[in-house]
């Protein structure tokens, strides 16, 4: 018997002692008709828990073994097949695997003979590729389809789209305020009994319209049947993440277009001047909103370079926020730079980088989603997805771009 095999035997024999000793305890607690207390839930178990340990101990041992004695199966039919192989006619015939190997063992110290007899054998013997049985190899495909696309919208979600009211819509805005000062101001002194200022409220508006975006694509039915993966949901999500990378780059697009004055960061920048920059343009923002939104800071891709190794996300280096981090290298947040909320986003131009509040820009949507027609004099299926997006500024002083100037 084996090592092994002890080893096993051993095992199963403690099994059945902890087995007989659940069942002796449980036997107990029914013959007393009463639940078990404790001290007998303790030992019922601990004697679970090592029977579990022993399973998987016996298991992986089976496992071992099974491995073992396939080998040694194995070894025992190649012994046998070397041993009854004939070759072509005036070949040569090796008795047993050991005869072949010595004769390998010979031809390696430069046996001539020996180097013959293996040349022989190895001419004669047919070798078997691959290729001789396509066949019967088989053709897996192994996980989802990789697709490299960056489908996030940071400044749409930082933004907030606004439900699209219809085809044609107006957003009113305050162009002139009401007046308020020291009664008799507008006079030569200020007194009682003088005229009070007076100036009316004006209420513009702005217009906007829904521009739709969307696209398709005609499926075969075979496609659709025979693919090995689900090929409408790839098409469907693929073209979802189209839409939702036009319609972010729309919103860029909006923002590039704003006229306020650009605020520069400098041609060599420092965590200094950057720093001066944005503290520059919150307060050219604030002059327009009066602090109303939130402030978002969005880079194109290209500018982490600048800003990202200025700003470590270590506190105490630059004592301004927690910094930009690589590891957040797709579209979205990346950090903060002086508490402000610090976006990486593909839908803005190269070179790009903007400091907004999101009252001075908003965003108006209504997705359509899937669309599907059957064509059945061609065997296909029709798939569109579309949507209604619409960026609208309220003022471009709420806009400001940072520039390497």
């Amino acid at each position: 018997m084996s090592a092994l095999d002890t080893v096993i035997r051993k095992l199963e024999g403690e099994l059945d002692e902890k087995k007989s000793a659940y069942e002796a305890i449980l036997g107990h607690v029914d013959k007393e008709n009463r639940e078990p207390n404790e001290s007998e839930k303790s030992t019922l178990g601990a004697l679970t828990n090592r029977m579990k340990e022993i399973n998987e101990s016996l298991e992986g041992y089976d496992a071992t073994d099974k491995v073992i004695g396939q080998f040694s199966t194995r070894a025992k039919q190649l012994d046998l097949a070397i041993s009854t192989r004939r070759a072509a006619p005036d070949g040569v015939e090796y008795r047993s695997a050991g005869a072949y190997a010595l004769d390998a063992y010979k031809s390696a110290l430069g046996d001539r003979t020996a180097s013959e007899r293996l040349e022989v054998f190895h001419r004669a013997a047919a070798h078997q590729k691959t290729t001789d049985n396509l066949g019967v190899i088989p053709d897996p495909i192994v996980g989802g389809v990789v697709n490299f696309i960056d489908a996030a919208r940071p400044m749409v979600q930082a933004v907030g789209p606004q439900p699209l009211p219809g085809a044609t819509w107006h957003r009113p805005k305050v162009s002139q305020n009401t007046l308020v000062d020291v009664q008799g101001a507008a006079g030569a002194a200020a007194d009682e009994k003088l005229e009070l200022v007076s100036q009316k409220m004006t209420i513009t508006r702005l217009t906007a319209n829904a521009v739709t975006y969307g696209g398709y694509v005609n499926v075969s039915r075979q496609n659709i049947d025979f693919s090995n993966g689900q090929i409408m949901d790839i098409i469907i999500q693929d073209l979802a993440a189209q839409y939702a990378i036009q319609t972010e780059a729309a919103l860029g697009a909006e923002l590039d277009a704003s006229t306020a004055v650009a605020v520069g960061y400098g041609a060599s920048p420092t965590a200094a001047t950057v720093r001066a920059a944005l503290w520059s343009a919150v307060g050219d923002i604030y002059a327009v909103t009066k602090g109303m939104g939130r402030l978002v800071l969005a880079v194109a891709p290209d500018r982490l370079e600048t800003f990202g190794p200025l700003f470590p996300p270590v506190w105490g280096v630059t004592e301004d926020g927690e910094g930009l981090r690589a590891g957040n290298y797709g579209s979205g947040q990346v950090g903060g730079i002086s508490g402000i909320q610090t976006v990486m986003s593909a839908g803005l131009a190269s070179g790009k980088a903007f400091l907004f509040s999101t009252s001075a820009i908003e965003v108006f949507e209504q997705r359509v989603g899937t669309l599907q027609v059957t064509e059945p004099s061609v065997m296909g299926v029709q798939v569109a997805y579309a949507g209604y997006f619409t960026p609208l500024t309220i003022d471009d002083g709420g806009i400001i771009e940072l520039t390497a100037t």
